[in-house]
């Protein structure tokens, strides 16, 4: 396993692994954030009229009882 607080290395911490690794979260956020966002549009989208017949002929099907 490799530690990240490895002091062998000369001067510390390799700063460009470590520029690396904050882009890395940083891309990471910004996906989450468009994911977060594009998933509040899909849920503020109406729901489609065949969808909900559907939805209104299964209800009626089991109130109606087993088959």
């Amino acid at each position: 396993m490799i530690d990240s607080n490895d002091s062998s290395r000369p001067g510390g911490a390799d700063k460009t692994g470590e520029a690396g690794l904050e882009e890395a979260r940083l891309r990471q956020q910004a996906i989450g954030v468009k994911l977060r966002h594009m998933f509040d549009e899909v849920v503020n989208e109406p729901v489609p009229d065949e969808f909900l017949e559907i939805l209104k002929r299964a209800d009626a099907r089991a109130a109606d009882g087993p088959a």
